[in-house]
């Protein structure tokens, strides 16, 4: 069974952690609302006031180290906290943070005293759950060899849910918010196709910019930093895009890789077709703030009838 409570040694230990330091935290308020619970309340409401959830729409306040200060008695003291954080006081919050990089959390009120803000460290802390992908997709690929280093490589690769595969990328699927951002980035990548002659037709970068101006909600996981699939952002008969943080897989500008391309078939005989490939990373599209990047490959080498498969998958007209 897996563990989902810290014991009191091990509890000690992360309160001599936070004591020491240093030590980031995420608050994320919580619905708390205990009203009377009588003979027609479902049990859902009884579990409700128990076991608090985040509030819907619920946004986490990150907190730097240096404004978390905690004391042997358990008491934790926010110095100078945000003007969102003051906000918390006198409500019910998730305290989020990690520990020799294992996501752990807590609830606590957050009480007001003359000396500012405040938390109290429960005899019971949690693990954060690790959440499994358990999603069947019908497109996957993987990184299995850099040509360059002979070096083998195990880097899985999923679809990019801010896109569709095998359709033609619309500038409407971008984020309403993020267009203008988007536009921006758009001109400076066509202005140097031009002069670099190598984006083809250039469907590929809506899909690009879509990634690089995507903000997505980041929330606390079961263990820090973990490697997570590199996404894929558009796929047809000659290259692959994926997209990625930079802290993860560093793909080289004209670095030569292998690829695995796994299709699941859900009609006829065949319940899967493997298209063996390789590709160079032709150009690297990053971001403004140097936390993302895109790599645009084509294919170096690629199989005829495997060719034929992806241009008649991704425009959906047979291949002349």
């Amino acid at each position: 069974m897996e563990k989902k409570q810290l014991s009191g040694i091990e509890r000690e230990l992360v309160l001599q952690y936070l004591i020491d330091g240093n030590v980031p935290v995420t608050l994320t308020p919580l619905d708390s609302v205990k009203s009377p619970v009588s003979e027609n309340k479902s049990l859902n409401s009884l579990n409700s006031a128990v076991f608090p959830v985040a509030l819907s729409g619920a946004i986490p306040i990150a907190l730097r180290g240096e404004k978390v200060r905690a004391q042997k008695s358990g008491l934790i003291l926010l110095e100078n906290p945000p003007q969102s954080v003051l906000a918390f006081s006198g409500k019910k919050v998730k305290v989020e943070f990690y520990f020799n990089r294992v996501g752990l959390y807590f609830h606590s009120d957050v009480t007001e005293t003359s000396n500012g803000l405040q938390l109290q460290l429960p005899d019971n802390i949690n693990y954060i759950e690790d959440i499994e992908d358990k999603k069947v997709y019908d497109f996957t690929a993987s990184f299995y060899f850099e040509c360059r280093t002979q070096s083998d490589l195990n880097i899985n690769c999923i679809p990019w849910s801010g896109t569709t595969l095998f359709m033609r990328p619309a500038w409407k699927e971008i984020p309403l918010q993020n267009q203008n951002k988007a536009k921006k980035y758009l001109e400076i990548f066509v202005e140097q196709a031009k002069v670099e002659k190598n984006a083809g037709n250039g469907i590929q970068l809506i899909p690009v910019c879509n990634f690089l101006t995507y903000t997505e909600e980041k929330r606390m996981e079961s263990l820090q930093d973990r490697v997570k699939p590199v996404s894929i952002l558009y796929v047809d008969h000659e290259r692959i895009v994926f997209g990625n943080e930079m802290k993860g897989l560093n793909l080289i500008s004209g670095a030569e890789y292998a690829l695995k391309l796994s299709f699941n078939l859900k009609e006829g005989p065949i319940e899967s077709r493997d298209l063996f490939v390789t590709c160079k990373v032709n150009k690297i599209y990053n971001d403004v703030t140097g936390s993302k990047y895109c790599a645009d490959c084509v294919y170096t080498s690629l199989q005829e009838e495997d060719r034929r498969y992806l241009y008649e998958k991704a425009t959906s007209r047979l291949f002349a």
